[in-house]
């Protein structure tokens, strides 16, 4: 059955796709050690067609016409997100530039004087200080299972716009937090959208030593969405006000600053924003952001934008490599 809705969105809109359901990639082994990711592309998805529904998918055209498909930081994702957890990137911590590659077996057979002395030939070979920090990130492709998140993404995004909350967080939630599984987080975090159980209480949801209504995937996107329209973006509002930045909703960063919120909590979002204030409301928020370590503002935390951005796209790539397309379109 094909289903159709229209969202006033400013620049996102509804993709309407008659997606199947694909293999996964096909991993790509690396040498030890290498500097040139043009030589090692990732191979093409191959399909696998299991089903044929047409879904609902968010796209938001300002991932590229603002040229967040651009910076580093998403790029650095997408290829963590096609590589497998066998390969290892190591990036700069900066700004997630790509210095090279190496097998997980490789990196994990030294010992730690042997990682410090590699880590140390790494800075001499890009003329990095010696305080300047380097990741060793394993590859996420078998985390983020984009495509079996997306029936997920067709059933939470009626139930957001019923409730009056731009569906786009349901999306950009359901690709990030726990793609095509349930699991609890370290923190305790458990469902489709990761609540907390002290939150997922405070959202009206059950959640005791013999029911977890975050398990439900209605309840769980109930209570996130509730937690965006009560929580997340009335103290979003707040900050903006607070810090004189104009801003509309339907802005792209305005909404990756709510999905701060919602991952790191109102008043830490605060504290980091203080620490190097931005000027204007506009793509310098997030950008400032990704630059600032603060005490409960860490690494995770300055991730998390990227990793939607990252997302989203690598969600658009899938969909536009396959040609999808509803039947009769």
């Amino acid at each position: 059955m094909k289903k159709r809705l229209m969202l006033g969105l400013g620049a996102s809109f509804l993709l309407f796709a008659s997606v199947p359901f694909f293999a996964a990639r096909q991993e790509k082994k690396h040498p030890a050690w290498t500097t040139d990711w043009v030589s090692m592309p990732v191979p093409e998805a191959a399909p696998a067609t299991l089903h044929d529904t047409c879904l609902q998918i968010i796209r938001d055209s300002t991932l590229y016409n603002e040229n967040w498909d651009t910076l580093p930081q998403p790029r650095f994702w997408r290829h963590a997100m096609r590589i497998g957890p066998d390969s290892v990137i190591v990036n700069r911590a900066s700004n997630r530039q790509i210095l090279g590659y190496m097998t997980t077996d490789f990196w994990n057979g030294k010992n730690k004087k042997e990682k410090k002395q590699y880590e140390d030939s790494i800075r001499s070979r890009y003329g990095m200080l010696s305080s300047e920090e380097i990741y060793f990130t394993t590859g996420r492709s078998h985390f983020y299972r984009f495509r079996e998140v997306l029936p997920q993404i067709d059933e939470a995004i009626p139930m957001f716009t019923e409730t009056n909350v731009d569906p786009w967080y349901a999306q950009s939630i359901l690709l990030i937090e726990s793609p095509g599984r349930l699991e609890f987080s370290t923190d305790g975090a458990y469902g489709a959208f990761q609540l907390l159980k002290g939150v997922a209480r405070d959202m009206g949801l059950v959640v005791n030593d013999s029911v977890d209504e975050r398990a439900e995937f209605d309840r769980s996107a109930c209570g996130a969405a509730r937690l965006i329209h009560e929580i997340c973006l009335p103290y979003t509002r707040d900050i903006c006000r607070e810090m004189g930045l104009s801003y509309r909703e339907d802005e792209l960063w305005f909404r990756l600053l709510v999905m701060h919120v919602y991952h790191a909590g109102a008043g830490n979002v605060r504290k980091a924003l203080r620490k190097s204030p931005p000027r204007k409301g506009g793509p310098e928020v997030i950008l400032g952001l990704w630059k600032t370590d603060h005490r409960r503002f860490g690494n995770a935390s300055r991730n998390y934008s990227q990793i939607i951005l990252a997302a989203q796209m690598e969600l658009f790539e899938i969909l536009s490599q396959e040609g999808i397309r509803c039947p009769g379109e």
